[in-house]
């Protein structure tokens, strides 16, 4: 089943063209990967996507579960199935974990939920990622490692299941142990969702196999291929693809 697809997309921030002709068909089941310098327009391709007002679709359509992108206000993205995780998780001070994450799925499913039944759930989740119970009672990412904030971001997207992932550099600032754990809720998601990765290393796509990755220059994809390319990147870097 297609999720996302894009054709000849062009995105401005500011009036500036960032984003200049990408197109790209992400199906269930899915994992593509983009990994390119910093500044390539990965992250504006991401931020676009879910649909931040200060980044502006300037030509290109996008259609995400079959109906095109601008007929989703941003909140019915969320609660359509899309998930973005952010490469700095914000902090929330005075806003509790757990009040957090009942709220957001509650939302998002737009049901009441069953304190027992969700209970039961994120126990299972927070189980799966090897978090303490103590995460429920902190403040949202107030004065969490940029680990904790992963695993938190990790937990959302379990919680809520989302048919499309957009994870921009969700291995930025982790250890060994805590890559391990988050690559293992992102292949989970992947099962049954697309997801779209973006990186800047090989050691994250040894842990969650992309199905296809993009090199990205100057907000074109240049080059697409399997994991290979992932290696090839890894190895020898961007200039050679500027070469060709």
């Amino acid at each position: 089943m297609e999720v996302l697809q894009i054709k000849d997309l062009h995105i401005s921030v500011g009036g500036t063209p960032i984003i200049n002709g990408i197109s790209m068909t992400i199906n269930k089941g899915e994992v593509h990967a983009i990994m390119g310098r910093n500044g390539a327009g990965k992250s504006t391709l991401a931020n676009a996507i879910m649909g931040h007002p200060a980044y502006e679709i300037t030509s290109g359509s996008v259609t995400f579960l079959g109906e095109p992108l601008d007929d989703y206000e941003v909140h019915e993205r969320a609660r359509a199935g899309m998930f973005l995780s952010f490469q700095y998780p914000p902090s929330i001070p005075g806003v509790q974990v757990g009040n957090f994450l009942k709220k957001s799925v509650s939302s998002i499913r737009n049901e009441q939920l069953k304190a027992r039944d969700f209970r039961k759930e994120l126990n299972a989740a927070m189980s799966q990622l090897e978090m303490d119970k103590s995460f429920l009672s902190r403040y949202v990412n107030d004065g969490f490692s940029g680990g904790e904030k992963k695993r938190l971001e990790t937990l959302q997207m379990l919680l809520l299941k989302p048919r499309l992932a957009l994870l921009d550099e969700t291995d930025s600032g982790l250890d060994i142990d805590a890559l391990r754990v988050v690559s293992k809720g992102i292949n989970e998601i992947a099962q049954e969702s697309g997801c779209l990765v973006i990186t800047h290393y090989q050691r994250l796509l040894d842990l969650v196999k992309p199905d296809y990755v993009h090199a990205m220059i100057d907000g074109k994809i240049v080059q697409s291929g399997g994991p290979e390319l992932a290696l090839k990147l890894e190895e020898k870097g961007y200039d050679w693809l500027e070469a060709i």
